[in-house]
């Protein structure tokens, strides 16, 4: 999935995912057609804009399941907990309901298919400490809990994880827009445990994850596929 924040805020997270699923024996394309997954509408009540939206991408990618698409690969957490539901959004849509439930079941999250692939070979990489944040798209709503931590081992890195681990770091799809007074707090709070860990990297499965921790810490932020990417062959993410 090429997203529509992450590619504007973050476009290094697309070109380190494909570099990795390369890596893996991946040909990686791109669908003609895809746009805004529809989460952040879907987050504000805009049933009818989220319903028209998960339309436009289910026939966007329809078109490549028929040419043999594998997987939908998507890197931003709080988008794939939306395609993964697509099936049930448009369930009761007579035109919709089969192909969007196809689409919902090929859906995955890019630890997903990193894992079940199998990291590739490792290269020599300073040893660096990452503090992991899960974040709640990944692990409260597609409840995969432990693949992108035992992917970041498995490059050979030492992985932390906050005290607060289970609990949000204020991004939350658009409750930083509407909330930002508690979602400010809920970073700090977040940016806080995550420095008490000391240590040299955060990592995360979200772009808004990511944008939030960074606006209250100095630490550098990556993206696990980043830090995979570097562990792997690719650039150092930034910060490091």
């Amino acid at each position: 999935m090429q997203g529509c924040a992450e590619p504007v805020l973050r476009p290094e997270i697309r070109a380190a995912t494909v570099r990795l699923l390369e890596r893996c024996g991946y040909q990686v394309s791109f669908a003609p057609g895809e746009a805004c997954c529809g989460a952040l509408t879907h987050h504000m009540g805009r049933e009818a804009e989220a319903l028209a939206a998960a339309r436009r991408n289910v026939e966007a990618w329809s078109r490549e399941i028929e040419a043999g698409l594998e997987a939908i690969v998507i890197t931003a957490s709080g988008c794939g907990t939306t395609i993964k539901d697509y099936g049930y959004m448009l369930r009761d849509d007579p035109l919709y309901a089969e192909k969007a439930a196809r689409v919902s079941a090929l859906a995955k999250d890019v630890s997903e298919v990193i894992e079940a692939a199998g990291l590739p070979a490792r290269v020599e990489i300073p040893a660096r400490i990452v503090a992991y944040h899960p974040p709640c798209s990944i692990q409260h709503g597609q409840k995969l809990t432990t693949g992108p931590q035992n992917l970041l081992r498995a490059a050979g890195f030492t992985v932390k994880l906050p005290a607060d681990s289970h609990l949000c770091c204020g991004s939350a799809g658009t409750y930083n827009i509407f909330q930002p007074e508690i979602a400010g707090q809920l970073g700090a709070r977040k940016a806080q445990t995550l420095e008490a860990l000391w240590p040299d990297v955060v990592a995360t499965g979200n772009i808004g994850c990511a944008v939030q921790i960074g606006q209250h810490s100095g630490l550098p932020v990556a993206h696990i596929v980043e830090l995979l990417d570097w562990a792997t062959g690719g650039p150092a993410p930034a910060g490091l």
